[in-house]
Protein backbone atom coordinates (compact mmCIF):
# COMPACT_ATOMS: atom_id res chain seq x y z
CA UNK A 1 0.00 0.00 0.00
CA UNK A 2 1.85 3.00 -0.75
CA UNK A 3 1.49 6.01 1.26
CA UNK A 4 -0.78 8.94 1.42
CA UNK A 5 1.34 11.76 0.92
CA UNK A 6 -1.23 14.45 -0.46
CA UNK A 7 -3.90 15.40 1.87
CA UNK A 8 -6.81 17.44 1.06
CA UNK A 9 -9.07 18.81 3.80
CA UNK A 10 -12.29 20.03 2.25
CA UNK A 11 -14.02 22.43 4.72
CA UNK A 12 -11.90 25.06 7.01
CA UNK A 13 -14.36 24.84 9.98
CA UNK A 14 -13.36 23.53 13.20
CA UNK A 15 -12.87 20.06 12.85
CA UNK A 16 -11.10 21.07 9.26
CA UNK A 17 -8.75 22.79 10.82
CA UNK A 18 -8.07 20.19 13.43
CA UNK A 19 -7.68 17.56 10.48
CA UNK A 20 -5.05 20.03 8.75
CA UNK A 21 -2.86 20.69 11.55
CA UNK A 22 -2.51 16.83 12.02
CA UNK A 23 -2.16 16.08 8.80
CA UNK A 24 0.82 18.54 8.77
CA UNK A 25 2.25 17.27 11.87
CA UNK A 26 2.39 14.06 9.95
CA UNK A 27 4.80 15.75 7.35
CA UNK A 28 1.37 15.57 4.66
CA UNK A 29 1.49 18.07 2.07
CA UNK A 30 -2.70 19.14 2.54
CA UNK A 31 -4.81 21.34 0.63
CA UNK A 32 -7.09 23.22 2.21
CA UNK A 33 -10.46 24.18 0.81
CA UNK A 34 -12.80 26.78 1.69
CA UNK A 35 -14.74 29.15 0.10
CA UNK A 36 -14.44 31.42 3.18
CA UNK A 37 -12.25 34.51 2.37
CA UNK A 38 -11.12 34.17 6.20
CA UNK A 39 -9.95 30.47 6.10
CA UNK A 40 -6.64 30.90 5.37
CA UNK A 41 -6.17 32.91 8.91
CA UNK A 42 -8.24 30.87 10.54
CA UNK A 43 -6.16 27.96 9.61
CA UNK A 44 -3.01 29.68 10.66
CA UNK A 45 -4.50 30.77 13.98
CA UNK A 46 -5.61 26.81 15.00
CA UNK A 47 -1.96 25.69 13.58
CA UNK A 48 -0.04 28.32 16.42
CA UNK A 49 -2.51 26.76 18.90
CA UNK A 50 -2.21 23.56 18.17
CA UNK A 51 1.26 23.05 17.10
CA UNK A 52 2.64 22.92 20.83
CA UNK A 53 0.37 20.42 21.53
CA UNK A 54 1.01 18.04 18.74
CA UNK A 55 5.11 18.81 19.23
CA UNK A 56 4.45 18.18 22.93
CA UNK A 57 2.70 14.64 22.09
CA UNK A 58 5.31 13.86 19.81
CA UNK A 59 3.09 13.91 16.82
CA UNK A 60 4.74 17.23 15.18
CA UNK A 61 8.54 17.85 14.84
CA UNK A 62 10.37 21.17 13.99
CA UNK A 63 8.41 24.32 13.01
CA UNK A 64 5.19 24.48 10.72
CA UNK A 65 5.86 23.49 7.36
CA UNK A 66 4.17 26.27 5.73
CA UNK A 67 5.30 25.06 2.45
CA UNK A 68 3.26 22.32 2.73
CA UNK A 69 0.28 24.14 3.51
CA UNK A 70 -1.70 25.15 0.10
CA UNK A 71 -5.24 26.97 0.33
CA UNK A 72 -7.57 26.98 -2.87
CA UNK A 73 -11.44 28.24 -3.40
CA UNK A 74 -11.96 25.47 -6.24
CA UNK A 75 -13.16 22.29 -4.52
CA UNK A 76 -11.68 20.75 -8.03
CA UNK A 77 -8.67 21.74 -7.72
CA UNK A 78 -8.32 21.03 -4.45
CA UNK A 79 -8.95 17.32 -4.87
CA UNK A 80 -7.55 16.58 -8.63
CA UNK A 81 -3.89 15.32 -7.17
CA UNK A 82 -5.48 14.15 -3.82
CA UNK A 83 -4.32 10.42 -2.34
CA UNK A 84 -6.49 11.11 0.62
CA UNK A 85 -9.83 13.45 1.10
CA UNK A 86 -10.85 14.73 4.73
CA UNK A 87 -14.42 16.85 3.83
CA UNK A 88 -15.80 18.54 7.15
CA UNK A 89 -17.86 20.67 5.51
CA UNK A 90 -21.52 21.69 7.74
CA UNK A 91 -23.56 19.37 8.39
CA UNK A 92 -26.15 19.91 5.95
CA UNK A 93 -26.73 17.16 3.63
CA UNK A 94 -27.66 19.44 0.63
CA UNK A 95 -24.73 20.89 0.96
CA UNK A 96 -22.61 17.40 1.49
CA UNK A 97 -24.13 16.44 -2.09
CA UNK A 98 -23.55 19.31 -3.90
CA UNK A 99 -19.93 18.90 -2.77
CA UNK A 100 -19.81 15.55 -3.67
CA UNK A 101 -21.44 15.69 -7.54
CA UNK A 102 -19.09 18.77 -7.66
CA UNK A 103 -15.64 16.77 -7.33
CA UNK A 104 -16.85 13.00 -7.73
CA UNK A 105 -15.06 13.23 -11.46
CA UNK A 106 -11.77 14.73 -10.20
CA UNK A 107 -10.60 12.61 -7.71
CA UNK A 108 -8.31 10.29 -8.66
CA UNK A 109 -8.80 6.52 -8.73
CA UNK A 110 -8.02 4.76 -5.56
CA UNK A 111 -8.27 8.11 -3.76
CA UNK A 112 -10.20 7.50 -0.46
CA UNK A 113 -13.07 10.40 0.85
CA UNK A 114 -13.34 10.39 4.24
CA UNK A 115 -16.43 12.01 5.60
CA UNK A 116 -16.44 13.69 9.51
CA UNK A 117 -20.22 13.61 9.50
CA UNK A 118 -21.63 13.07 13.39
CA UNK A 119 -25.35 13.07 12.77
CA UNK A 120 -25.25 12.13 8.97
CA UNK A 121 -25.70 8.44 8.30
CA UNK A 122 -22.89 6.97 5.67
CA UNK A 123 -26.45 5.75 3.10
CA UNK A 124 -27.49 9.48 3.14
CA UNK A 125 -24.20 10.82 2.02
CA UNK A 126 -24.28 7.84 -0.52
CA UNK A 127 -27.09 9.51 -2.05
CA UNK A 128 -24.99 12.08 -3.49
CA UNK A 129 -22.37 10.25 -5.53
CA UNK A 130 -23.04 8.28 -9.21
CA UNK A 131 -20.65 5.85 -7.76
CA UNK A 132 -19.71 6.29 -4.42
CA UNK A 133 -17.54 3.74 -3.88
CA UNK A 134 -14.56 5.84 -2.65
CA UNK A 135 -16.29 7.31 0.15
CA UNK A 136 -15.97 5.81 3.84
CA UNK A 137 -17.15 7.37 7.46
CA UNK A 138 -14.02 8.86 8.96
CA UNK A 139 -15.72 10.29 12.15
CA UNK A 140 -13.30 11.84 14.58
CA UNK A 141 -13.62 13.15 18.20
CA UNK A 142 -13.28 17.08 18.20
CA UNK A 143 -10.36 18.16 18.46
CA UNK A 144 -9.19 15.35 16.08
CA UNK A 145 -5.49 17.09 16.38
CA UNK A 146 -5.89 15.84 19.74
CA UNK A 147 -8.81 13.52 20.87
CA UNK A 148 -7.45 9.86 18.98
CA UNK A 149 -10.53 8.18 18.14
CA UNK A 150 -11.77 7.74 14.83
CA UNK A 151 -14.62 5.83 13.61
CA UNK A 152 -14.46 4.19 10.59
CA UNK A 153 -17.63 2.62 8.19
CA UNK A 154 -18.64 1.08 4.84
CA UNK A 155 -21.23 -0.79 3.58
CA UNK A 156 -22.20 -2.70 0.25
CA UNK A 157 -21.82 -0.03 -1.50
CA UNK A 158 -18.48 1.56 -0.55
CA UNK A 159 -15.05 -0.29 -2.08
CA UNK A 160 -14.25 -3.44 -0.58
CA UNK A 161 -10.99 -2.52 0.85
CA UNK A 162 -11.73 0.93 1.24
CA UNK A 163 -12.53 0.61 5.17
CA UNK A 164 -8.93 -0.88 5.53
CA UNK A 165 -6.98 1.51 3.80
CA UNK A 166 -8.68 4.54 5.70
CA UNK A 167 -7.66 2.63 9.00
CA UNK A 168 -4.32 2.15 8.40
CA UNK A 169 -3.87 5.97 6.95
CA UNK A 170 -5.91 7.22 10.13
CA UNK A 171 -3.06 4.88 12.20
CA UNK A 172 -0.47 6.10 10.23
CA UNK A 173 -0.87 9.69 11.56
CA UNK A 174 -1.32 8.60 14.98
CA UNK A 175 -5.06 8.32 15.14
CA UNK A 176 -6.87 4.80 17.32
CA UNK A 177 -9.56 3.84 14.77
CA UNK A 178 -12.70 1.12 15.48
CA UNK A 179 -14.67 -0.13 12.83
CA UNK A 180 -18.49 1.11 12.87
CA UNK A 181 -20.33 -2.84 11.75
CA UNK A 182 -23.74 -1.51 10.93
CA UNK A 183 -25.09 2.08 10.61
CA UNK A 184 -27.29 3.49 13.49
CA UNK A 185 -27.86 7.16 14.01
CA UNK A 186 -24.53 9.08 15.83
CA UNK A 187 -22.11 5.74 15.56
CA UNK A 188 -20.64 4.50 18.49
CA UNK A 189 -18.83 7.13 20.45
CA UNK A 190 -21.79 9.58 20.60
CA UNK A 191 -24.52 7.40 21.38
CA UNK A 192 -22.41 6.26 24.40
CA UNK A 193 -21.77 9.80 25.76
CA UNK A 194 -25.62 10.96 24.25
CA UNK A 195 -26.64 8.18 26.98
CA UNK A 196 -24.39 9.40 29.81
CA UNK A 197 -25.35 12.80 29.44
CA UNK A 198 -28.88 12.18 29.16
CA UNK A 199 -28.80 10.81 32.60
CA UNK A 200 -26.87 13.60 33.70
CA UNK A 201 -29.59 15.86 32.35
CA UNK A 202 -32.34 13.49 34.17
CA UNK A 203 -30.58 13.88 37.61
CA UNK A 204 -30.68 17.70 36.65
CA UNK A 205 -34.41 17.67 36.34
CA UNK A 206 -35.29 15.45 39.47
CA UNK A 207 -33.12 17.83 41.60
CA UNK A 208 -30.46 15.35 42.45
CA UNK A 209 -27.37 17.16 42.07
CA UNK A 210 -26.51 20.50 40.17
CA UNK A 211 -24.83 20.92 36.59
CA UNK A 212 -21.27 21.27 38.33
CA UNK A 213 -21.31 18.23 41.11
CA UNK A 214 -22.54 16.03 38.18
CA UNK A 215 -19.86 17.17 35.97
CA UNK A 216 -17.55 16.27 38.78
CA UNK A 217 -18.68 13.18 39.38
CA UNK A 218 -17.74 11.55 35.80
CA UNK A 219 -14.21 13.57 35.59
CA UNK A 220 -13.16 12.80 39.14
CA UNK A 221 -15.07 9.11 39.30
CA UNK A 222 -15.91 6.95 36.20
CA UNK A 223 -13.93 9.20 34.09
CA UNK A 224 -10.56 8.86 35.10
CA UNK A 225 -10.73 5.17 34.30
CA UNK A 226 -12.38 5.19 31.19
CA UNK A 227 -9.45 7.64 29.96
CA UNK A 228 -7.14 4.08 30.81
CA UNK A 229 -10.12 1.12 29.39
CA UNK A 230 -13.26 1.05 28.32
CA UNK A 231 -16.31 -0.12 30.70
CA UNK A 232 -17.04 -4.04 29.93
CA UNK A 233 -12.96 -4.68 30.53
CA UNK A 234 -12.95 -2.26 34.00
CA UNK A 235 -16.22 -4.61 35.08
CA UNK A 236 -14.19 -7.51 33.95
CA UNK A 237 -11.37 -6.23 36.57
CA UNK A 238 -14.02 -5.47 38.70
CA UNK A 239 -15.19 -9.21 39.36
CA UNK A 240 -11.50 -9.82 40.51
CA UNK A 241 -10.47 -13.38 39.90
CA UNK A 242 -13.67 -14.56 38.33
CA UNK A 243 -13.78 -11.89 35.86
CA UNK A 244 -16.75 -10.05 34.01
CA UNK A 245 -18.87 -13.27 34.48
CA UNK A 246 -17.96 -13.02 38.27
CA UNK A 247 -18.70 -8.91 38.24
CA UNK A 248 -22.62 -9.77 36.41
CA UNK A 249 -23.74 -12.50 39.33
CA UNK A 250 -23.01 -10.15 41.94
CA UNK A 251 -24.43 -7.13 40.53
CA UNK A 252 -26.84 -8.06 37.77
CA UNK A 253 -29.59 -7.29 40.08
CA UNK A 254 -28.40 -3.58 40.89
CA UNK A 255 -27.81 -2.95 37.45
CA UNK A 256 -31.40 -3.86 36.13
CA UNK A 257 -32.06 -1.63 39.26
CA UNK A 258 -30.38 1.22 38.01
CA UNK A 259 -31.30 0.82 34.30
CA UNK A 260 -34.83 0.60 35.46
CA UNK A 261 -34.87 3.61 36.75
CA UNK A 262 -32.88 5.61 34.16
CA UNK A 263 -34.47 9.10 33.05
CA UNK A 264 -35.71 9.58 29.27
CA UNK A 265 -35.19 13.56 29.63
CA UNK A 266 -35.53 15.72 26.42
CA UNK A 267 -33.73 18.95 25.70
CA UNK A 268 -36.91 21.22 25.85
CA UNK A 269 -37.15 24.55 26.26
CA UNK A 270 -36.94 24.60 30.14
CA UNK A 271 -34.59 21.86 30.49
CA UNK A 272 -31.91 23.58 28.07
CA UNK A 273 -32.58 27.06 30.54
CA UNK A 274 -31.93 24.48 33.44
CA UNK A 275 -28.32 23.43 32.39
CA UNK A 276 -27.38 26.90 30.88
CA UNK A 277 -28.18 28.08 34.35
CA UNK A 278 -26.20 25.53 36.29
CA UNK A 279 -23.09 26.10 33.68
CA UNK A 280 -23.59 29.94 34.53
CA UNK A 281 -23.96 29.17 38.33
CA UNK A 282 -20.38 27.05 38.13
CA UNK A 283 -18.64 30.21 36.84
CA UNK A 284 -16.38 28.53 34.15
CA UNK A 285 -14.75 32.11 33.26
CA UNK A 286 -13.82 32.60 29.25
CA UNK A 287 -14.73 30.21 27.01
CA UNK A 288 -11.27 29.91 25.09
CA UNK A 289 -9.38 29.57 28.40
CA UNK A 290 -11.65 26.91 29.34
CA UNK A 291 -10.90 24.99 26.31
CA UNK A 292 -7.36 25.73 26.03
CA UNK A 293 -7.57 24.24 30.25
CA UNK A 294 -9.11 21.62 28.43
CA UNK A 295 -6.76 20.76 25.81
CA UNK A 296 -3.80 20.86 28.34
CA UNK A 297 -5.80 18.02 30.35
CA UNK A 298 -6.26 16.18 27.56
CA UNK A 299 -2.75 16.13 26.17
CA UNK A 300 -1.47 14.72 29.62
CA UNK A 301 -4.05 12.38 29.54
CA UNK A 302 -3.38 10.86 26.02
CA UNK A 303 0.06 10.71 26.34
CA UNK A 304 -0.36 9.18 29.92
CA UNK A 305 -2.44 6.28 28.08
CA UNK A 306 -0.25 5.85 24.80
CA UNK A 307 2.95 5.28 27.03
CA UNK A 308 0.60 3.02 29.03
CA UNK A 309 -0.46 0.99 25.78
CA UNK A 310 2.91 1.46 24.01
CA UNK A 311 4.55 -0.41 27.37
Amino acid sequence: MSPSERVTALGAGLIGRSWTALFLAAGKTVTVYDPDIDAQARVHQTLAEAWPVLTSLGLANGAIPVSKLHFTDDPIEAVRRADFVQESIPERLDLKHQLYAAVETSIPEGTIVATSASGLTLTELQAGWKDPDPLVLGHPFNPPHLIPLVEVMGNLRTAPDAVARARAFYESVGKVTIEVRREVPGHVANRLQAALWREAIHLVNEGVATVSDIDKAVSAGPGVRWAAMGPTTLFHLGGDDGGLADFCERYAESFNRWWDDLGTPHLDGPTVERLVQGIEDAALGDIRELAKRRDELVEKVVRATAVQKSG
